[in-house]
């Protein structure tokens, strides 16, 4: 009788992590709702204040640079898309190459922070008390006042797979779209730390999408004296991250363009 019970339960259990999948989708899919209400009471607020005040505009363009980079920045947390550092990956580095992560960071957002339309940064895996979190408050001055989220948890925890690309130099496939509505993940290692493919590797053992950067594709190379270029780019290298993300995204209609090229110094 008692065997029968166990194995009664078990068609149910083994439902469980199939509920569980259902309930994350069900979530992302309202958080995507609301970014499309978010959008659209944005787009009749913006029209309400032109109608009423048809100067507004001209105003507007001598607001204070913080004030505008902040108004950006809430309104990509409100309809995306997200840019997250994986910060699971950091113990795989030494105190030096940490601290050098740490100031990456503070680079990189801040040439978020500059874009006339930013993505919304998310630290990931990021414990209290680790050395990346010492480091970042320790180097990164105001780093607690940054308008990005920090959470301790992973990206997996976060968003439906299918709504995640891990971006890795490693990959097949060619980032040539940005889509607001996936999460766009960069491994927290600094460009002295290339180890090879850990960041592809991570995203198949997680069932990731994957892509590169089209380096390759749009990059002009520098001369220089050893004759060595690489495709992979620091977390920090926000110019030309800017050039390859944030260019596409906020001129390019979400698109890629071959005509953007940019330099790559070596």
């Amino acid at each position: 009788m008692r065997a029968w019970r166990q194995e009664a339960r078990r068609p149910e259990a083994l439902l469980l992590p199939q509920r569980n999948v259902l309930r994350k989708r069900r979530r992302w899919e309202r958080v995507l709702a609301a970014k499309r209400r978010k959008r659209r009471q944005e787009r009749e607020r913006s029209r309400a204040r032109r109608a009423e005040d048809p100067g507004a505009a001209s105003r507007d363009g001598r607001r204070a640079p913080a004030a505008l980079a902040k108004e950006r920045l809430l309104e990509a947390r409100a309809s995306g898309p997200r840019l997250c550092v994986d910060l699971g990956v950091a113990d795989r580095m030494t105190q030096k190459e940490t601290s050098r992560l740490a100031s990456q960071i503070r680079r990189l957002y801040g040439a978020n922070r500059r874009a006339e339309k930013p993505f919304w940064l998310c630290l990931t895996e990021f414990v209290v008390g680790s050395l990346i979190y010492e480091e970042c408050f320790r180097m990164n001055d105001g780093f607690s006042n940054y308008l990005m989220d920090t959470t301790q948890e992973s990206y997996l925890d976060l968003f439906p797979l299918d709504a995640i690309v891990y971006l890795t130099p490693d990959s097949e496939n060619v980032l040539e779209d940005i889509d607001p509505n996936k999460v766009y993940i960069l491994g927290g290692l600094v460009d002295e730390s290339i180890h090879k493919k850990l960041t592809l590797q991570r995203a198949q053992e997680q069932s990731l999408q994957t892509a590169r950067l089209p380096i390759r594709e749009y990059m002009v190379k520098t001369v220089n004296t050893k004759n060595y270029h690489s495709e992979t780019l620091a977390v920090n290298q926000g110019e030309r991250l800017s050039h390859v993300l944030y260019l596409a995204w906020a001129g390019g209609g979400g698109r890629l363009s071959s005509s953007r090229v940019f330099k790559m110094e070596a």
